[in-house]
């Protein structure tokens, strides 16, 4: 599967429980087979791969485990975010495009 996360928080509502539910999902994500191929962070959720994020030991985790993390260039130099990105690497929309066309489930959280 490939995952795209274009947020900080999961589901809409409050903003405290949408992080916690992220946050809950990306702890848990690594404990579930199988593992998604690749994970893909788009618009804010580029905040989540990059230096001081909550989450970054999960993603170091599943990075360590194979899962492939892109970030959105665009995406981490609109929010002034490009030289902190702590976990996978850069990607274009065109490489985006690419993964999210060849996983054979798609899922845009």
């Amino acid at each position: 599967a490939v995952i795209v996360i274009s947020g900080c928080t999961l589901g809409r509502g409050e903003e405290k429980l949408g992080k916690a539910l992220m946050k809950g999902y990306l702890y848990n994500i690594k404990h579930v087979k199988p593992l998604p191929r690749c994970i893909i962070f788009l618009n804010d959720g580029v905040r989540l791969t990059t230096e001081g994020s909550e989450v970054l030991e999960d993603r170091n985790d599943l990075a360590e485990k194979g899962v492939e993390i892109l970030s959105s260039i665009t995406c981490l130099e609109y929010y002034g975010l490009k030289g902190k990105l702590a976990t996978g690497v850069t990607a274009s929309m065109r490489e985006i495009t690419e993964r999210m066309q060849k996983g054979e489930n798609t899922l845009i959280l």
